[in-house]
């Protein structure tokens, strides 16, 4: 299988409480619920079509947690995102859960990269990170996330946890598509090309 990476940010970066003032205020985060003024039919279509890859889902524990609490409660026949999330295997990688209550769940212990690495041997499509970012940094990093997917709003939250910060290290990446929503939400993909390059700048000559 492949493993995705799904990421709402801001343009510096946030990737903390998109979705309303009180989903994640951990470290005393006060700026949630800054990707929702931006939604539109667009981004729902896309996203959509996003997790109609997915054969499953791939959490740390803070991100299961949270899903698992929420996602069971949306009861809309109409929502497009309800019944895939609720009915796809979950696999949570985390030292400190025995079970899971979202099912189907499996717990995944041990090194992150061991484990991770032995489940995206297994044939399928994608494994799809959302939230999570503490494990999509640490797989991106390792070079075991092969697409990253970008929902980037156009807002500054100043403070917040952030998706890629600090990374272990430097990862290249390959755009593959890219688009705009009519409310403003630039919509990036990437693909993983292995180490990032660099180069030393030498003068407009190099350009000639």
């Amino acid at each position: 299988m492949k493993i995705a990476l799904t990421g709402f940010v801001t343009l510096d970066g946030v990737s903390q409480g998109p979705g309303s003032p009180t989903e994640d205020t951990s470290d005393d985060f006060t700026r949630g619920g800054w990707l929702v003024p931006y939604l539109d039919e667009l981004f729902v279509r896309r996203t959509s079509d996003w997790l109609g890859l997915a054969d499953g889902l791939l959490l740390g524990r803070r991100t299961y947690e949270a899903f698992a609490r929420d996602w069971p409660r949306i009861t809309d026949p109409n929502d497009p995102f309800t019944e895939r999330m609720n009915s796809l295997p979950k696999y949570v990688v985390t030292n400190t859960l025995t079970e899971g209550s979202w099912h189907p769940t499996w717990v995944l212990h041990g090194d992150p990269i061991h484990t991770v690495g032995k489940l995206k041997a297994q044939p399928g499509r994608e494994l799809q990170i959302h939230g999570s970012a503490r494990l999509g940094r640490a797989l991106l990093s390792a070079g075991l996330v092969d697409t990253l997917r970008l929902v980037v709003a156009p807002t500054v939250a100043g403070s917040g946890r952030r998706l890629l910060d600090h990374p272990s290290a430097p990862v290249g990446l390959r755009p593959v598509h890219h688009e705009v929503t009519p409310n403003g939400l630039l919509l990036l993909e990437y693909e993983h090309v292995g180490a990032a390059p660099v180069a030393e700048y030498e003068g407009v000559t190099a350009f000639v």
